[in-house]
């Protein structure tokens, strides 16, 4: 299971434009936190916490627990709305996540030993069709990442979603087909390469109506 990152925040009474306006004045940035059939919680952030969580990147699938005022709430960070010229986060939602609820969430998949690989060593290609991959999991059992281990893979050879480590308690959003994650592409050749092999086959050549030496 995946760790959660701490997240502190403060409480806030009222939502509205207007206090929205007045949190971010106040140097905050308004938030909520919704879902699993209770209240709406009105939260504010540190701007920096915010900015620092958004450059990490992920931030869609980083599992967060919120404390506010020693009151923790277990998290997925949502949506982020942007000032349309500062660029700067204005609201953030977080959904909220209850131990045994189902929960859609898209996962990272990490690849291992590719500097074992036969067909990479051979020149193959890791061609990734998907990074991330959509899943529906009880709250409780959201893994931190996908791994896949390429230690045996050659050229031609692919993995698919039941290859993947870590997705026991897992269901995906695609369904019906065990779909593909990642293959092992043949080598790619150039144009440039191709004509330099070319060229060199053709000086190798012996010159029409010569004689072999």
């Amino acid at each position: 299971m995946a760790e959660f990152e701490l997240i502190e925040a403060s409480a806030r009474s009222r939502a509205g434009k207007g206090v929205a306006r007045a949190t971010r004045r106040e140097g905050k940035v308004p938030a909520v936190i919704y879902g699993a059939r209770q209240e709406p919680a009105l939260i504010a952030l540190d701007p920096r916490t915010v900015m620092k969580e958004l450059k990490r990147g992920g931030w869609r699938s980083r599992l967060y627990e919120i404390d506010v005022a020693g009151t923790k709430t277990r998290a997925l960070m949502r949506d982020v709305s942007f000032h349309p010229v500062t660029d700067q986060p204005e609201h953030v939602d977080f959904q909220r996540l209850v131990a045994g609820e189902p929960v859609k969430v898209a996962v990272a998949v990490h690849f291992l030993n590719e500097g074992t690989s036969p067909g990479l060593k051979r020149g193959g290609v890791l061609n990734v069709v998907r990074h991330k991959v959509e899943v529906i999991v009880d709250a409780d059992h959201i893994p931190e990442k996908f791994e896949i281990d390429l230690n045996t893979l050659d050229i031609n050879d692919n993995v698919r979603w039941h290859d993947l480590k870590g997705s026991e308690n897992c269901k995906p959003v695609i369904t019906g087909r065990d779909f593909v994650i990642a293959t092992i592409a043949p080598p790619l050749v150039s144009a440039e390469q191709v004509a330099a092999e070319a060229a060199a086959a053709a000086a190798a050549a012996p010159a029409k109506g010569g004689k072999k030496k």
